[in-house]
């Protein structure tokens, strides 16, 4: 691979109005050829959108996304420079495919790496740092792969760092950049927030087994107790019951005449 200088690099950048990284990228895809460089750069409609991101986005859209379901949705604001382009099609696409884009990423929470709080980038550092692989790791080794995660991390984290879902070789900001450069305009994805069904949302934790388990329990006691009386009531039965006493049968009539007859003589 062809060393590359910072003066190709410029040279580049001075021809094409693109970024610095963006024109080092090209020459080492380009094997350090500026008229490769170029076209690799023009592929990707980096040459004209480098030199409108500099213009102001006042006007655009408010778009919007509801996943199959209605458990996922998304609100999203893209500006460009004017409603002339927000009313494009093409511009209008763009928004709703940035909206998809959001939905289908649940990590991304900000729109670039450079909009990660500081605060934040601080508390994945100190995870980093203190994941168990890294303790017997030298101290410049250690911080050398805290650093390259941490750099993953934050991509993970930004919406233009993500690969775009309809061409999972580029990420969203090259997809802007090539609408960027389709349209003349300069697009910035302003803001965006991202509802999931239930989230934040305490729900209780039912164990259905033991519940199950509960109630069925609950209808075999009466059962069981009705099982422990009725012995008793058997045994009640089996008792022999007092018969009540003779009454002694008064004597006959005819019977009592004769004693008095014989008393009598």
């Amino acid at each position: 691979m062809a060393e590359i200088s910072a003066k190709l690099v410029k040279e580049l950048r001075d021809k094409t109005g693109a970024g610095m990284l963006d024109c080092k990228k090209a020459l080492a895809e380009s094997d350090g050829d500026i008229e490769k460089a170029v076209e690799w750069l023009r592929k990707r409609g980096i040459t004209k959108a480098e030199k409108a991101l500099s213009k102001t986005t006042a006007e655009g859209l408010v778009g919007s996304y509801i996943h199959t379901g209605g458990r996922v949705g998304v609100l999203v604001e893209v500006n460009c420079q004017t409603d002339f382009v927000a009313r494009n099609e093409s511009f209008q696409q763009l928004v709703r495919d940035v909206a998809m884009q959001i939905a289908a990423s649940p990590n991304v929470e900000y729109v670039k790496v450079a909009d990660i709080p500081e605060d934040v980038i601080a508390k994945e550092k100190e995870i980093e740092a203190g994941k168990d692989d890294l303790s017997n790791k030298p101290e410049a080794v250690r911080a050398k792969i805290v650093e390259g995660r941490i750099e993953k991390r934050l991509k993970e984290l930004s919406l233009l760092d993500q690969s775009y879902i309809k061409d999972q070789s580029i990420t969203v900001e090259e997809h802007i950049k090539n609408v960027i450069a389709s349209l003349g305009e300069n697009i910035q994805v302003r803001r965006f927030v991202r509802f999931v069904m239930g989230e934040g949302i305490e729900k209780e934790e039912t164990d259905f087994a033991a519940e199950v388990a509960a109630q069925t329990g609950a209808k075999e006691e009466p059962k069981a107790e009705a099982q422990k009386e009725e012995p008793k009531a058997e045994a009640q039965k089996e008792e022999p019951k007092d018969e009540p006493k003779a009454e002694p049968k008064a004597a006959p009539k005819a019977e009592v005449k004769e004693e008095k007859k014989k008393k009598k003589k």
